[in-house]
């Protein structure tokens, strides 16, 4: 595992750090995935004949006193302070401490605290940045010393729909994995200004609802926390649920199927981006290194989303005609999503996030962190996590496809999704065991 070269680290595939993990077997990897995936559609294809998952009308009631504190004008107070004073910290390390990634935390503050450890934050405690999100507070904090109504004057375009989360997510992965110098001070500075300034504009325009749909890191906690046991109905009530439910209930919202791409199609690139022969592509193209690398990262997103658009009219030819297939069957690309989050990112927080904490902390001589996990130990947690996410999927498109099919289509329109999934598993397990 190589965590601190030599060499700058403009020259990794992260923002702050990388990790090569040693595969095990591929033919094991592969014939387990698509034995998992096989048995698993013919498992729901006999057993599974009817909708079971009920979306935002689930859940059981946590204690009354349990949700007022959560919702208690103190407590989410609370928060937005933490979440703008987390900022204001990164700021000043960034202005004040070396412009150098392995003396200051602020670029691992960015990359994995915020970026990586939202994963976690996100499953067990569902959107937490929406309380966290300092750009909120800080638009709360003008909109107030300016004597403005924090509504906005102009609703938001319905077209819009998750698009700005799309582009936004886009433009972080393209500073990880592509711009020249990510951990730069420089680089970090000009980002978080530009970013700042953009939705506290665009918020002054729409009101404090843009953060919602506009705000990258609001949209890709929302999506996760769909896999949260922690919910709320639709009544409000703050609930312990089934995953399955929450995700069943996300919002079929233009630029849903394009954010949910931009996470795989980064994270599929991030993977493939170490490969030797990508490596040689990017020091001997003629375009040069960064936009060469662009048009990689394009590239990876692109071919996720033309797979997923072919499988959606391959549906609907063998299903019959439905108003919305393109977005009818993203939520299922969710928890596979996740799982090539945690193939690829385990490591990079387990092991970087206490050294960034360390280094904010100012604790000196800290022994350097080691992996939790043997090679061997980490490479089965990669193929676990991918291929239960792609079975986790299989599962939410054939509650779908039962609920909006008749029965004497809905297993046969399926045969789309399989095929995708197993080439979803394919291509992923290949960038792992590569």
């Amino acid at each position: 595992m190589v965590l601190h070269p030599a060499e700058p680290f403009a020259v990794l595939a992260h923002g702050i750090g990388s990790q090569h993990d040693l595969p095990i077997s591929p033919f094991y990897a592969f014939a387990g995935a698509f034995a998992a995936l096989f048995v698993s559609f013919l498992a729901l294809g006999l057993l599974w004949s009817t909708s079971r998952f009920r979306g935002e009308r689930s859940g059981l009631a946590l204690p009354a006193a349990l949700q007022r504190v959560a919702d208690a004008p103190a407590t989410r107070t609370t928060l937005r302070g933490l979440g703008l004073a987390a900022a204001l910290l990164v700021v000043l390390h960034l202005l004040l401490d070396p412009d150098d990634p392995a003396l200051n935390p602020a670029p691992g503050a960015v990359y994995v605290l915020l970026w990586v450890g939202l994963v976690p934050a996100s499953l067990l405690l569902g959107p937490v940045w929406r309380l966290l999100n300092p750009l909120r507070t800080l638009h709360r904090l003008l909109s107030r010393a300016l004597r403005r109504a924090g509504t906005g004057h102009h609703p938001l375009p319905a077209r819009l729909g998750l698009w700005p989360a799309a582009a936004g997510l886009f433009a972080f992965t393209w500073l990880e994995l592509v711009s020249p110098d990510p951990a730069s001070t420089t680089t970090l500075l000009i980002a978080l200004a530009t970013y700042t300034t953009a939705h506290l504009l665009l918020a002054a325009r729409y009101g404090e609802n843009w953060f919602a749909e506009g705000d990258a890191f609001e949209a890709y906690s929302a999506l996760l926390a769909r896999l949260s046991p922690l919910g709320r109905r639709d009544d409000g009530r703050l609930v312990l649920r089934n995953p399955f439910h929450g995700l069943d209930a996300t919002p079929e919202r233009p630029g849903l199927v394009a954010t949910v791409c931009v996470l795989l199609g980064s994270t599929a690139y991030d993977g493939f981006s170490d490969n030797p022969t990508w490596i040689n592509t990017l020091q001997t193209s003629p375009l040069g290194r960064t936009p060469t690398a662009t048009l990689g990262l394009l590239g990876s997103i692109a071919l996720v989303a033309t797979l997923y658009c072919l499988c959606a009219a391959a549906t609907r030819l063998v299903s019959g005609p439905h108003p919305g297939p393109l977005t009818a069957f993203a939520h299922s690309l969710v928890p596979i999503a996740l799982g090539y989050l945690i193939a690829h990112y385990f490591s990079l927080l387990v092991v970087e996030g206490p050294r960034t904490v360390s280094m904010a902390l100012g604790t000196d001589n800290a022994p350097e962190p080691a992996p939790p996990l043997g090679s061997g130990g980490l490479a089965a947690l990669q193929v676990i996590a991918v291929v239960t996410g792609h079975v986790l999927g299989v599962v939410a498109a054939h509650d779908r496809s039962v609920r909006l099919f008749p029965p004497a289509k809905a297993v046969a329109g399926q045969l789309p999704l399989l095929t995708l999934m197993v080439t979803y598993t394919l291509g992923g397990l290949s960038l792992l065991l590569n």
